[in-house]
């Protein structure tokens, strides 16, 4: 087992989540980017950061999408282990029960947001991280178009992760 591993492995222990999480885990683990850029804050005005390669992918899609008349707005981006945790911690101190947190979050080291390839977007007139996204114009011009900017939609319906459906989930697939 490596460093990593091994420290994500104590952080779950440590979150009350199964014993054999970890082997049975169906996403991959995910390092933490450590060359990034800052780049446009959020739509709640906080600091975003993401890969060089993935801001520079954001903004040609952001930039074609609003040619097409589609305005796509960052809701996040990279996000570290740490700060995986405490919403998760958060969640728990609510009362939420840690296997059904870890259906809505990817657990800590597991989520795509921590490679700094990862946004969760959004549209005006939609509220942020919610199924209502799929209904949007931006949510059918990424379904046509993100592909060409190297993203994708990791979160589809039924998805082999365990994970919930997340229209607003799209990871860039560019190194």
């Amino acid at each position: 087992m490596t460093n990593f591993e091994t420290r994500i492995r104590k952080i779950l222990l440590e979150l009350g989540a199964p014993a054999d999480f970890q082997q049975n885990c169906k996403m991959p683990l995910q390092i933490e980017a450590t060359d990034l850029v800052r780049v446009e804050d959020d739509m709640f005005g906080r600091e975003q950061y993401m890969t060089a390669v993935t801001e520079a992918c954001w903004r040609e899609m952001k930039e074609a999408a609003l040619g097409d008349g589609v305005e796509l707005q960052l809701v996040s981006a990279f996000r570290s282990v740490d700060y995986q945790c405490k919403l998760i911690r958060n969640k728990l101190q609510r009362g939420e029960v840690i296997e059904e947190i870890l259906r809505v979050n990817a657990a800590p080291g597991y989520s795509e947001h921590h490679t700094g390839r990862a946004l969760d977007l959004n549209t005006p007139g939609c509220e942020p991280l919610s199924e209502a996204f799929e209904s949007t114009e931006a949510y059918l011009w990424l379904t046509e178009h993100a592909g060409r900017f190297s993203f994708h939609q990791s979160y589809p319906r039924d998805n082999p992760f365990g994970i919930i459906y997340e229209p607003w989930h799209w990871a860039n697939h560019r190194q």
